[in-house]
């Protein structure tokens, strides 16, 4: 699967193991960044893992930040994407089966970093089941 990820100076801390555990499970990944813990603003990365969505560069996203909320709001301006915020994996998992989630937001400052790896496998892993939550999903766009 392709991958885009993208993270800002609190995100930084888990960004590059997540890229080397994505790459050594066999997923391409698309690295927009940041690529240090230097202060960095939040919505350049979140604009460029939800426009490769948005121009089928990548299949998923994942986006890190200090809360998750910033990347978050960011990606959900754009109408074909549908970002989670996530600190448990049932939530990661239950944001994939019932809200189809393309991209998944990690609150950095607040889940340790095996947590975030486990989310990330179970988002990457876990399909759409559809069905009535098929119709709810194509509902959220506004039209």
């Amino acid at each position: 699967m392709k991958i885009a990820i993208g993270c800002d100076h609190a995100g930084f801390i888990y960004k590059d193991g997540l890229v080397e555990m994505l790459q050594k499970e066999g997923h391409m990944v698309l690295d927009f960044g940041a690529h240090s813990s230097e202060s960095v603003d939040y919505p350049t990365f979140a604009h460029a893992v939800a426009n490769a969505l948005h121009e089928g560069q990548a299949e998923r996203g994942i986006l890190l930040c200090g809360s998750g909320n910033g990347v978050a709001i960011t990606a959900n301006k754009y109408q074909d994407i549908r970002c989670a915020l996530c600190w448990t994996e049932e939530i990661a998992e239950l944001a994939r089966q019932h809200n189809d989630a393309n991209v998944l937001a990690i609150p950095a400052r607040f889940v340790p970093e095996i947590l975030a790896q486990a989310m990330v496998r179970i988002f990457i892993q876990t399909p759409f089941e559809g069905g009535r939550h098929g119709r709810r999903v194509d509902a959220i766009p506004c039209q």
